[in-house]
């Protein structure tokens, strides 16, 4: 008798090498397996990645809401199985309700749910292993969500979008890395001075910007005053005018000695709230290297001609000593872009390059403008102004 032919070689692979084939095919085809014999009834409940799609759900709909039946068990089953990475994303017009069991997953360390109701349970105790989380078009109680992220002691990740008019206080011990983005009313960094990488996106309501204005105490203080050892800042639209609510000259009370990146969007340049904003953090930040920003041309104040402020508020003795690098992008040559360009040059002792890109409305004062800029005192004997036309 011919006992090789009768060995099933398929079965006796080692685990590892099933899984690796398991993970290659659709879900259900992986669960089919099952039925093939004894030996393969739980080979692919040993499966370490489970992809879900539209063939493996049904579902039914509750006010625009996803339930899935399908789903809520696979979940449940996942959540008795240890998981430690858990990404939901339905698709792009649906949204989904998250069961109960997805907050008692002990191990899970990296989780991301997208377009989704969100409501902890009372008896949720946080998730002591998560290191990244993202949540993105969430819908989730203001409290809760503040709970959930004090609630991840070793939380290292943290990803926001989409959130509409959202006061929010983080707390994280271990938080190196931050992204917000949404229509946010208030922000408040508590205990989190591992903070390393920063990028804030902030949209403006009429309810939001009513918000600003009746604020009290310095935002700036209560965003930034507890990150010490900040190394990358972006902020996008609005972000340098959350910042200059409440703020004012005078001693910076927070250096960020690692702070090398500092990446700003639509500052207002007509705004002396905001210019401050930009010129406290290049100044309490000694070891900067690159700095990029981009203009907004909004009228905010009738204060725009006051080019005193530049020797009169700033020694001369202030310098910028690692600065390399700067780009300016949507320059329209109002008064204090150029004065700021102006400063930078004559107190960036090692600077190596000046970009500069005028507005895509680009007329011949701006470009006189841009000439004249080649005549101003550079503290770098290497430094050059190099002039750039952006596409459209």
């Amino acid at each position: 008798m011919d006992t090789d032919s009768e060995r099933d070689l398929l079965s006796d692979l080692p685990q590892s090498i099933i899984e690796s084939i398991l993970v290659k095919v659709p879900l259900v085809d992986a669960v089919r397996t099952s039925i093939l014999s004894r030996k393969w009834r739980y080979k692919w409940a040993a499966i370490t990645e489970l992809v879900f799609n539209d063939t493996c759900l049904t579902s039914g709909h509750d006010k625009s809401i996803i339930t899935s039946p399908d789903l809520d068990q696979w979940l449940l089953f996942l959540s008795r199985k240890d998981i430690k990475e858990l990404i939901i994303d339905i698709g792009e017009d649906d949204w989904f309700r998250a069961p109960s069991c997805v907050f008692f997953c002990p191990k899970l360390t990296h989780l991301v749910l997208v377009r989704c109701e969100l409501n902890p349970p009372p008896n949720f105790k946080g998730f002591l292993c998560l290191k990244h989380l993202s949540l993105q078009q969430v819908i989730i109680p203001p409290h809760d969500i503040e709970v959930l992220i004090s609630s991840c002691p070793l939380l290292e990740s943290l990803t926001l979008s989409y959130f509409d008019s959202l006061e929010l206080t983080i707390r994280a011990p271990n938080l190196k890395y931050l992204n917000l983005e949404g229509e946010f009313k208030d922000i408040r960094l508590e205990n989190t001075p591992h903070l390393i990488s920063i990028s804030v996106a902030m949209y403006m309501t009429d309810d939001i910007a009513e918000h600003f204005e009746q604020c009290s105490g310095c935002n700036f203080d209560k965003f930034l005053g507890g990150v010490p050892c900040l190394e990358r800042l972006i902020g996008h639209i609005y972000f340098t005018k959350y910042l200059s609510i409440g703020n004012e000259q005078g001693n910076f009370p927070v250096t960020y000695q690692n702070l090398k990146f500092i990446e700003l969007y639509q500052v207002s340049f007509e705004d002396m709230k905001e210019l401050l904003v930009v010129l406290r953090l290049i100044v309490s930040s000694p070891n900067l290297e690159e700095l990029q920003i981009s203009s907004s041309s909004i009228t905010t104040t009738t204060d725009i001609y006051d080019l005193e402020f530049w020797e009169r508020d700033w020694p001369a003795d202030c310098t910028f000593s690692k600065l390399k690098i700067v780009h300016m992008t949507d320059f329209s040559g109002l008064p204090h872009e150029i004065a700021f360009i102006k400063f930078l040059l004559g107190h960036s002792p090692v600077l190596k390059q000046m970009i500069v890109a005028p507005t895509v409305y680009v007329t011949d004062k701006v470009v006189k403008m841009l000439i004249n800029l080649l005549t101003f005192r550079r503290a770098s004997p290497q430094a050059t102004v190099k002039f750039i036309q952006e596409p459209l």
